[in-house]
């Protein structure tokens, strides 16, 4: 039966509003079936041991630990002592709205955490303080993609995983693109809101803010300082934000109890419940098609169709941003990064400088209709229509967009700390 057989069934299935885990399933199993060797029974020993793997360990914990924060006191205390930091600046709330969202997000690895607890706190502030309502939706929205990029991040975890890249690489490799979107998002938000003047530095009120969010202030210098120094492993620095977390939130700040910690439990179980099924599939399908030598195939086509570095790099990222319209970075990254690897290769392409590529890429996904993550959080986060959060984020993607641009010219802006 021919593949090209496959692609109706996988539109027909979008168009039905299928789950992804039953897409997934459908693709998984046609494979085994028709270019396999018929043995369906390989599917689930494939999932079994897709997920039998202590690599794995840092997304549940890292959820969980993002719970807990958003449930607590500790991002409050964060975003408090950011903000009095900016005051002196012309749109200072706003630059202050950016950087929060970039330091929750090197805590929580996750894009809807960061958009949900950061937002949660200053889309009134911002609001109040004479902030328009279209650029409050859109760069809280937007800035909030920031968890995606910035380490340590649930995308390049998986990334590390689908690829056998080290995903230590991967998080060094984030940082000065992080920093780069961030300070472009500052600059922007600084720009649109200078008319906003500033107050001076109130010196007693930042000692008190820095006194009371001290254990707050600590969690991100403790968990990256770990990382980056070679103490901890992505996933003993998991465990021990998630421990770092839950101790402070319940023993000095009072913010969580049994009670607490239960309702955050179950909310992460449900979030893995559709996580995981996904990420054991589309493991699956990368066992198969490496098994059966489809990325050497793929790259030999494409070595001799497209002659250029240049010419493969326009054609990725053209794909990549047409597939996050319609598909969550999770499962992009899960099904397409060991293939564009294997392709990347072909093209001396470094495999942390393509994942770094695919990831930022993949960002603009989150911002994207239909199924952009981030604009579906922000209807509920914000109570507004969706058409409405989409125009509010049209310039903050042109400016990712343009530091996009700029880490595919440069590569060692990825890999100067490698």
């Amino acid at each position: 039966m021919s593949l090209w057989w496959l692609l109706p069934i996988v539109l027909g299935m979008f168009a039905l509003r299928q789950n992804i885990s039953m897409i997934l399933l459908v693709v998984v199993a046609y494979l085994h079936f028709f270019f396999g060797d018929g043995e369906l029974t390989y599917i689930p020993e494939d999932v079994w041991t897709s997920i039998d793997t202590e690599v794995l360990l840092p997304i549940p914990l890292f959820i969980l630990c993002g719970g807990v924060m958003s449930h607590g006191s500790i991002a409050e205390k964060l975003i408090r002592v950011i903000t009095l930091l900016t005051a002196p600046l012309p749109g200072g709330l706003a630059i202050a709205a950016v950087v929060s969202c970039a330091i929750f997000a090197a805590i929580s690895g996750s894009s809807p955490v960061t958009l949900l607890a950061v937002g949660a706190i200053m889309y009134p502030a911002l609001l109040k303080n004479g902030y328009s309502r279209s650029f409050s939706i859109g760069a809280l929205t937007s800035a909030g993609t920031l968890g995606i990029l910035i380490p340590p991040s649930i995308p390049m975890i998986l990334y590390g995983i689908s690829t056998e890249t080290p995903i230590t690489d991967m998080f060094f490799a984030g940082i000065i693109p992080g920093i780069i979107l961030t300070i472009a998002l500052s600059i922007y938000a600084l720009i649109v809101n200078r008319h906003l003047k500033g107050t001076p530095w109130d010196f007693r009120e930042i000692a008190k803010a820095i006194k009371d969010g001290f254990f707050a202030l600590m969690m991100p210098i403790i968990l990256l300082g770990g990382i980056f120094s070679g103490y901890f492993t992505a996933t003993e620095s998991a465990a021990i934000a998630l421990a770092y977390s839950a101790f402070i939130e319940a023993f000095i700040y009072r913010q969580l109890d049994l009670k607490g910690f239960f309702t955050v439990a179950m909310k992460t179980t449900t979030l893995l419940g559709t996580l995981f099924p996904v990420l054991a599939l589309a493991l699956s399908l990368n066992h198969f098609l490496v098994a059966e030598g489809w990325p050497d195939i793929m790259a030999n086509w494409m070595v001799n169709n497209i002659e250029t570095k240049a010419g493969f790099m326009l054609g990725m990222n053209a794909l990549l941003l047409v597939i996050g319209f319609f598909m969550d970075s999770g499962s992009a990254i899960l099904m397409l990064s060991p293939i564009l690897q294997s392709l990347g290769e072909s093209y001396n392409i470094n495999s942390v400088h393509l994942g770094i590529i695919m990831i930022m890429n993949l960002e603009v996904g989150f911002l994207s209709p239909p199924m952009g993550l981030n604009l579906i959080v922000a209807v509920s986060a914000f109570n507004e229509k969706f058409g409405t959060v989409c125009k509010a984020v049209l310039p903050f993607i042109a400016i990712i967009l343009c530091v996009l641009v700029l880490i595919v010219c440069f590569p060692a802006l990825t890999l100067m700390f490698l």
